[in-house]
């Protein structure tokens, strides 16, 4: 197939997924991208629609072999798979070529944690007494207290704490709302930092948000990643570290003390518990570890 017509079936197979899904335009080139790749790559030896699974066998092991990883080659079957969905619907071809090729084995990586002794390090790394260094100081209580997600955390109304009977409503991914446990000590830093420092660092300025900036406007989430990473350095903590951390911490302490999976798949928000089951991993990773460095024979 020339080239032209290559690139009227990806204009094509991007329009259907704009009506039918409404994806973002992000998505739509990528989807595109990667057709027009395997299209540049059949070059004279078939078109887009004569396509059958050898050639797509072929496509992938030859990226295989040049150095994609699986996660990369999963992404790329996958838009083949969604591309020859819409010709078999749209009756163009009568086959699906990708449906007997297996997708690579990713597996599931696990999201870097913190030991008990680091989250308590960098929690007293802020200078509390400072306005902004008590701001932080609530803000990483508050996650580490709640497991909330870093949106979750800056986008946090003062109408969602409830201090009297120490609980935060959340509204997470989807819009499902859920209601987390708020410790007294994070509880304490919060309403300490509401008392004594939000109404200075904002000065006057009105902004719905609990958690605000030095300019007195609302956190941001790279705001916020950049004051962890400051804070993270200062206590000695050089691994890779983000927001997102002190939540996989949140979950893994509860689970190293015996919490249940399924009451801590509800305290962060996940909707399939087997989004849950990966700190189970990591639980069962830190024991191994203790195991080899304790034991006499480890």
């Amino acid at each position: 197939m020339a080239e032209t017509s290559a690139t009227e079936w990806i204009r094509h197979f991007q329009d259907a997924l704009w009506l039918e899904q409404g994806l973002s335009a992000n998505t739509l080139s990528a989807y595109g991208t990667d057709i027009r790749l395997f299209a540049g790559w059949l070059g004279e030896r078939c078109s887009l629609t004569g396509v059958g699974a050898p050639e797509i066998s072929a496509y992938l092991g030859e990226k295989l072999q040049k150095g994609a990883s699986p996660r990369s080659s999963a992404r790329l079957l996958s838009s083949l798979r969604k591309f020859y969905g819409y010709l078999v619907r749209e009756g163009h071809v009568a086959n699906d070529p990708t449906q007997t090729i297996d997708a690579p084995y990713i597996g599931h990586p696990l999201p870097h944690s913190l030991s008990e002794s680091d989250v308590e390090r960098l929690l007293a790394a802020p200078d509390s007494g400072t306005p902004a260094g008590l701001r932080d100081r609530a803000m990483l209580e508050l996650l580490y207290a709640t497991g909330l997600r870093v949106t979750e955390l800056v986008t946090l109304r003062l109408e969602q704490v409830n201090s009297r009977q120490g609980l935060v409503a959340v509204r997470g991914k989807g819009s499902k709302d859920r209601l987390v446990p708020l410790r007294e000590d994070a509880l304490n830093w919060l309403e300490h930092y509401l008392r004594d420092t939000r109404g200075e660092l904002l000065a006057g300025r009105d902004c719905p948000h609990i958690f605000v900036t030095n300019r007195g406007a609302a956190m941001t989430r790279q705001a916020f990643w950049h004051i962890i990473k400051r804070h993270a350095h200062r206590a000695g903590i050089f691994a890779a570290l983000s927001p997102h951390t002190l939540r996989h911490a949140f979950a893994t302490h509860l689970l190293n003390h015996g919490a249940d999976l399924r009451v801590v798949q509800l305290l962060l928000g996940h909707s399939d518990l087997s989004s849950t089951q990966i700190y189970t991993h990591i639980a069962r990773e830190r024991l191994k570890e203790l195991h080899a460095r304790c034991h006499p024979r480890g």
